[in-house]
């Protein structure tokens, strides 16, 4: 390695992903914020951190660190052991702002650092847009509820390792990468109206930088025979407990009952049980009854990503509940190819899990018809 000192700039959103599992579908808006912490809603950005800081400690003695002060990421930091750290800043109050955000990216800017590393999700990537734009690379940690946005690598372990091959030299190439978001208020009424709000520079680490989101086709004829494949397979006295999608939304509607599009509904006997439900409400119902439960999951678009983006209130001891095995999932074969041959993700935020769910699975693609696709952690 380069034995110059290099420059490394982590920023956490200590809010992101705090309205996941509660089926709240975001934190960026004030009121949301609030209802989320009097649910008792716990922050996914700070552990996300934690993990791919792990695997850039081993440059610990080459690294110069700029951070922000207490839980922006002053506290993790020094959790995890780095030394060289430079704090730049103060958050205004207890509960952090976008304009926190936005002030820690400008005085990293000034620094020159080698590379941004931040935690968060879509509103993040547009604070840190709107703060730096194209002056310095940087790379997001995911951990935020939505997230549309190229400049997040698939997982916080491929953050981490591609933020560290980066810093040690063995990843030299730069790309522009999207900056999108959605509107919220929109996203909970099940409207999904993403914008482009600019382009960041991203180290090129290939697959471990994930798409952006593509919208379905649906006018793609295998959805038909998809929906036709899982209506027959459909039984009696069994909770079905249907992901968000376009694709699931299909499969309702083919069953009459109006569902929540980008939440997580429950039927039984083809009749809807709860709808929108929070990763409590879910967790206690298949505790409550001894009756079998089966999922039925799409994919996103573009991105590949199976758990762990946008269903969040299928959290890994729901996972295990359910039973690896009980897992039904479903694209179109136009929607895997789109995938361009990578591999489906998962990041649940349990490793011993994701490993557990990697491997091949089966995905229905048509009418009695399925392929099987590489999942990976």
């Amino acid at each position: 390695m380069d034995e110059k000192i290099k420059k490394l700039g982590i920023i956490v959103n200590p809010i992101a992903g705090l309205g996941g599992k509660l089926a709240l579908k975001g934190s960026d808006l004030e009121d949301i914020l609030e209802k989320a912490e009097a649910m008792g809603g716990v922050p996914e950005a700070p552990n996300r951190m934690r993990t791919a800081l792990k695997l850039i400690f081993p440059l610990n003695e080459k690294l110069e660190v700029l951070t922000y002060g207490g839980n922006m990421g002053e506290d993790i930091l020094k959790k995890e052991g780095f030394h060289n750290v430079k704090v730049l800043g103060f958050p205004e109050n207890n509960k952090t702002t976008s304009e926190d955000t936005k002030k820690a990216a400008r005085l990293m800017a000034d620094e020159k650092p080698d590379l941004i590393l931040f935690a968060g999700g879509d509103g993040t990537a547009r604070d840190i847009y709107e703060a730096v734009g194209e002056k310095v690379p940087v790379m997001g940690v995911p951990a935020g509820v939505k997230i549309h946005s190229s400049v997040y690598a698939t997982t916080p372990t491929n953050a981490g390792t591609a933020a560290r091959d980066y810093l040690d030299g063995k990843i030299t190439h730069i790309k522009e990468s999207a900056v999108m978001d959605i509107n919220e208020e929109l996203f909970r009424k099940s409207i999904v109206e993403a914008k482009l709000y600019g382009y960041m520079i991203v180290p090129d680490a290939g697959e471990r930088i994930q798409n952006i989101k593509s919208a379905i086709h649906s006018e793609d004829d295998d959805l038909i025979g998809i929906v036709d494949t899982v209506m027959e397979s459909i039984e009696d006295d069994i909770y079905y407990i249907i992901g968000p999608g376009s694709t699931t939304k299909i499969l309702m509607d083919e069953l009459g009952i109006e569902d929540t599009l980008l939440g997580i509904d429950i039927i039984k006997n083809k009749a809807l049980c709860m709808s929108d439900v929070t990763e409590k409400e879910l967790w206690e119902l298949l505790n409550k009854e001894d009756i079998p439960a089966k999922l039925i999951v799409t994919i996103i678009g573009g991105q590949g990503n199976l758990f762990g983006r946008g269903n969040q209130q299928l959290s890994p001891r729901v996972i295990r509940k359910i039973g690896i095995k009980n897992i039904i999932v479903i694209a179109t074969e136009h929607k895997i190819a789109e995938l361009g041959g990578r591999p489906l993700v998962v990041d649940t935020g349990d490793t011993e899990l994701d490993e557990a769910l990697s491997g091949y699975i089966e995905i229905i693609t048509g009418y009695n018809k399925s392929a099987y696709h590489k999942v990976h952690n």
